[in-house]
């Protein structure tokens, strides 16, 4: 019996210690790391156009996108009206930021022209054919 008590209060004072240090642990406290904005892209024509300041692009699919410009904005070719362009953007607070602007050169990149390379095919006779 005596034993017993013994290792109980061993026990009881074990788990009063041990839980005593895990309550004064200190917390973690994890900072939040300042996320990158996602880079993301939008093609279409030009609509509107200042220089250093926006530009306005609409999609075949009349969605239309107002980007701001900034001096760290890249510029590659020569931006003008109804010119195709791709444009890599971010989202910087409450503003859309255009961190890239290519100008298509002559057609669209990945649009095929379907008379370039067109094969025809042979006519068939069907009327001799088993049916």
């Amino acid at each position: 019996m005596k034993r017993t008590l013994i290792v109980m209060v061993a026990l009881l004072a074990m788990v009063a210690c041990g839980s005593g240090v895990i309550a004064q642990a200190p917390a973690k406290t994890a900072k939040p790391k300042a996320e990158e904005p996602k880079v993301m892209r939008f093609g279409g024509a030009v609509v509107g156009y200042e220089a250093g300041k926006m530009i306005k692009v609409k999609r075949s699919d009349d969605k239309e996108m107002t980007f701001d410009m900034t001096e760290a904005t890249q510029i590659k070719g020569e931006v003008k009206e109804s010119a195709r362009v791709s444009v890599e953007y971010k989202k910087v607070g409450d503003k859309i930021v255009a961190t890239s602007i290519i100008v298509a050169e002559g057609k669209i990149p990945g649009k095929k022209d379907p008379g370039k390379n067109a094969v025809e095919a042979p006519e068939e006779d069907y009327s001799r054919r088993k049916k």
